[in-house]
């Protein structure tokens, strides 16, 4: 069904609901387990509401780096890890795209956090509307919560998590899970900025998991682990049975339902996106990325679900047209 949106906010809650969300977040926490690793998988992608602060007061300035970056005292490994990433990003694209967005990187303490913006989960990479970037600087209680029950999935699937998210001290740690997902969010600058008209709210984030995915596959292979581990158990070991929605309609007509008050629900979804965009640059590469770009930013009327699954088809790749035609075999 045709549908008339705002292609330049439809994939984020409207602020007004913020609190609401918030609200409904919080009630939903629980011990460890799977159940709350998709809460909070949740909380990674859907809260970017539009919280951000425009003053750095009180944060080091790293110099060197195309990428603006400020960060909290005692983290200036990481932030020159993460800014050297982000340009690196940033050049493959303009290459790839021939164009470059704009964005301010903040790494903060749980000190910082609060000062520099309202978001309310410490933890959290969030892209904000006054083009900055948000990401936390250390371990804390929401990466750990991420952590899965081992004991609760097969040994294959303990294997993969234990493989992809060990550290130095034998424990288990999210950071490089988090880390990669400010690509995510660096997606949504190329969206916003770009003027891509997404189509459907599943393609708005379908699109910054397949330009993340294809980056990292591009340069650094070695990170695919980390970046497709936890999707992948989320995607093996929910049982759809319990789950209010599943399909792409679903969440068209329920969106701004589905992510205050269902995120377990939501989570599930975004995982299954991910999943997707690994099989969507597997089989197409950078010409299905780019020819996607493309796609999106030519096409400005709203189509069809048939228009729509014609167009990704001829024009983009098969793999991009099977996600609405067989949602339901993703795994």
């Amino acid at each position: 069904m045709a549908t008339r949106i705002n292609h330049q906010s439809f994939w984020r809650i409207e602020a007004v609901n913020c609190d609401r969300a918030v609200s409904e977040y919080a009630n939903f926490l629980k011990p460890f387990g799977i159940r709350l690793s998709c809460l909070l998988l949740l909380g990674l992608w859907l809260f970017g509401c539009n919280l951000f602060a425009q003053s750095y007061e009180g944060l080091n300035k790293l110099k060197g780096y195309q990428t603006p970056v400020y960060f909290s005292s005692g983290v200036e490994i990481k932030a020159k890890r993460m800014a050297k990433q982000l340009d690196q990003v940033i050049a493959f694209y303009s290459t790839q795209l021939q164009f470059t967005p704009s964005v301010t990187l903040l790494i903060l303490s749980p000190q910082d956090w609060n000062k520099h913006t309202k978001f309310p989960f410490y933890g959290m990479p969030h892209y904000t509307s006054n083009k900055t970037l948000i990401v936390a600087s250390e371990d804390n209680d929401y990466w750990k919560s991420m952590i899965p029950a081992l004991d609760k999935m097969s040994k294959e699937q303990a294997d993969l998590i234990t493989s992809a998210y060990s550290d130095k001290k034998g424990g288990l740690n999210m950071e490089p899970f988090f880390d990669l997902l400010a690509i995510h969010e660096l997606g949504h600058a190329y969206h916003n900025q770009g003027g891509l008209v997404m189509q459907r709210r599943w393609m708005g984030e379908l699109f910054p998991n397949i330009l993340l995915h294809t980056y990292i596959a591009e340069n650094e292979p070695g990170l695919l682990p980390a970046l497709t581990a936890f999707p992948k158990m989320v995607v093996a070991t929910t049982e759809k049975s319990t789950l209010k929605y599943t399909t792409l309609q679903d969440l068209e007509t329920y969106y701004n339902e589905i992510g205050p008050k269902f995120p377990q629900n939501y989570g599930w979804y975004q995982c299954r996106w991910h999943v997707a965009a690994g099989k969507i640059y597997d089989d197409s590469k950078i010409p299905g990325f780019k020819s996607l770009w493309y796609v999106l930013k030519t096409q400005r009327e709203i189509l069809n679900d048939k228009e729509l699954v014609d167009l990704l088809k001829t024009k983009v790749h098969k793999s991009l047209a099977d996600v609405p035609m067989n949602w339901d075999k993703i795994e």
